[in-house]
């Protein structure tokens, strides 16, 4: 044993008191893993017992402008914590996003440019400001301390793992099998997100489930670094609409933070009553022994839809307001009752030189109700569009001048003008 280690061994350990198992059962709501669960409760106790709050980090890559529900999962996490009194770290990794993630990959990621970087980057944080408390939360870029290690840091950073262990990561090990091919770089991006942790101190780093051996690798390095292992906790990923896929804008099954409250609301209740609790666990902040009340009064008898309005409304409310959240509900009533919402768009088309009317693929394409005439023809099929409150299944039909309001599914409507 080494003079660190007695050392460390000899310390007394603080108090496991009732606030500190207050934080654990915070901490551990809805989590998928939480290691070292020990280290976890000791990193608690010492911090109520000293007053120092722990510094816990969640790094994420701007690839893409928009946050989703999917993404506040996490968030919501980091919120939690910090209303116990920690410190949060949003991390942008503007550094590793020119590197690319190859997590859950089995082709190699493009890595983005310096200005998508920074486009994204911006309405980021603005975004996650709706979740966090924007005057507890530490903002940090990567390119901080990235930029500065140089050719030689980066090549001593690269000597403190193996390519062995690097290969035993799932999506390297199966590409590796399948011939399919791995670039250098990419062993470069788990070993500069764990750098990230050494250089923050962090003492908890967050992540989806798809994360953890990227969380894991900020634990080794760390250690390697003379420096207290982080713990690491992961969350599950959130299923999107369809109740299968994640949550993902490539689905087109997601729900965007930034989305106006009717749609939102409306899409919340279109979810299934079974994957409504999990939505209540992971996005809502009612204490657990509610949501548990709630789930036992609807498998006695009461209607499911009234715990979704209660999501619904808890979820809009903190994204726009409640004034928006009691106005989307009662846009939901009124159509759910066949009503027409007040606020629908009012669009002018014109007909075609040819004196024909304009095909109803067309109009529904070009008053933005769907994206392709395809589109429009499938949910014609699916008796999913209506014209002044009756449904269509022509095909062909054809429209010649007058205002008609144009409702395909649920929740798309457009008041649309035909002139020649």
């Amino acid at each position: 044993m080494s003079h660190s280690e007695k050392a460390t061994e000899s310390k007394p350990e603080h108090p496991v008191t009732d606030r500190v198992r207050e934080a654990l059962a915070v901490t551990q709501r809805g989590v998928d893993e939480l290691l070292p669960e020990g280290d976890w409760i000791k990193k608690l106790a010492r911090s109520e017992a000293t007053g120092v709050p722990l510094r816990i980090k969640l790094g994420l890559d701007p690839t893409a402008p928009d946050i989703h529900l999917g993404h506040t999962v996490v968030l919501n996490k980091l919120r939690q914590l910090q209303d116990i009194g920690h410190t949060v770290i949003f991390l942008i990794g503007d550094f590793t996003s020119l590197i690319g993630d190859p997590s859950g990959r089995n082709t190699t990621r493009p890595p983005l440019t310096a200005e998508q970087v920074k486009a994204n980057a911006e309405t980021y944080y603005k975004q996650a400001s709706l979740v966090l408390d924007p005057d507890k939360t530490e903002i940090r870029y990567n390119s901080e301390w990235c930029d500065a290690l140089g050719a030689r840091g980066m090549i001593q950073l690269a000597s403190r793992y193996t390519v062995a262990r690097m290969m035993e990561r799932n999506d390297f090990h199966d590409r590796f099998h399948a011939g399919t091919s791995i670039s250098v770089h990419e062993f470069l991006y788990p070993l500069m997100q764990g750098y990230d942790s050494v250089a923050l101190k962090s003492d908890l780093e967050l992540g989806g489930t798809d994360q953890k051996f990227n969380l894991l690798m900020g634990r080794h390095l760390q250690a390697e670094y003379g420096q207290e292992p982080q713990c690491i906790l992961t969350m599950p990923l959130l299923e999107g609409l369809d109740g299968v896929e994640k949550m993902s804008k490539s689905k087109n099954n997601y729900i965007g933070i930034s989305e106006a409250p009717n749609d939102m609301f409306g899409k919340l209740m279109s979810i299934s009553d079974d994957l409504m609790w999990k939505y209540f666990t992971l996005l809502s902040f009612r204490p657990m022994d509610e949501i548990a009340r709630l789930k036992a009064e609807c498998a006695s008898g009461r209607n499911p839809r009234d715990a979704k309005v209660m999501l619904g409304q808890e979820i809009v409310t903190r994204f726009h307001s409640v004034q928006a959240a009691e106005a989307a509900l009662a846009d939901f009533v009124n159509r759910s009752k066949g009503g027409v919402p007040d606020d629908i768009p009012d669009v002018s088309l014109t007909l075609p030189e040819s004196g024909e009317g304009l095909a109803i693929g067309q109009l529904l394409k070009q008053a933005g109700l769907v994206p392709s005439t395809s589109e429009a023809l499938r949910m014609i099929d699916q008796g999913g569009v209506r014209i002044d409150g009756a449904a269509i299944s022509d095909r062909g039909l054809k429209l010649g001048q007058g205002t008609y309001v144009v409702q395909v599914g649920k929740r798309k409507f457009a008041k649309v003008a035909l002139r020649s």
